[in-house]
């Protein structure tokens, strides 16, 4: 099998490090909602370390996470189901410090740090913010690949906390868009029927 190995960094704190089990979901940042697959016990540099091996539900990636450094690479629990307002809150308010005046590879490094955070709601701003930009004017090629990303990270983990198919998400989310401006339905429906 291929891994993706996580660089291991040490940790001092053992009992504040977030616990697994196999077959519990979790979300890891910039990857998404995937499953803890098994725990496994390797030999590096002559020191045994543990690590769980998780595959993610996006692309079928097994990802090698040293269960020492959980909490340091933002592997975390699905966000629970209470929190999805929330998140939707995220989406439907006002961008107060529009980046629309910056060049656009400054937006990208923003949105791509909020994206590595693996926070949600981060997640759901960077989609906000160029979900309205893209009604504006054309992103570029890093920026479509950002709200893809991010678009991929809310859909999964917010069907998933959900209990419920990816297409009624996207339908939600679709709406706060076409609520604030209807003019952009037929924006929505051409970047649907585009593939996009």
């Amino acid at each position: 099998m291929n891994y993706k190995k996580v660089k291991t960094h040490t940790q001092t704190d053992k009992k504040n490090i977030k616990k697994f089990q196999v077959g519990d979901l979790a979300v890891y940042p910039a990857h998404g909602v995937g499953r803890i697959e098994a725990i496994e016990n390797r030999v590096i540099n002559g020191q045994k370390h543990d690590f769980y091996i998780m595959k993610v539900f996006d692309n079928g990636m097994l990802i090698m996470i040293p269960i020492l450094n959980v909490n340091q690479v933002g592997l975390r629990d699905v966000i629970d189901k209470d929190e999805i307002p929330k998140v939707y809150e995220v989406m439907k308010s006002k961008n107060e410090n529009s980046n629309e005046v910056q060049t656009w590879n400054r937006r990208y490094r923003e949105y791509m740090d909020k994206i590595k955070t693996g926070s949600l709601y981060d997640v759901a701003e960077v989609f906000r913010d160029l979900s309205l930009l893209k009604f504006t004017k054309d992103l570029s090629f890093g920026e479509r690949k950002l709200y893809d990303t991010a678009q991929v990270l809310l859909v999964k983990e917010l069907s998933t906390a959900k209990n419920t198919d990816e297409d009624t998400i996207i339908s939600e989310i679709e709406s706060f868009f076409i609520a604030d401006n209807p003019d952009n339905q037929e924006d929505l429906i051409n970047c649907k029927s585009s593939g996009n």
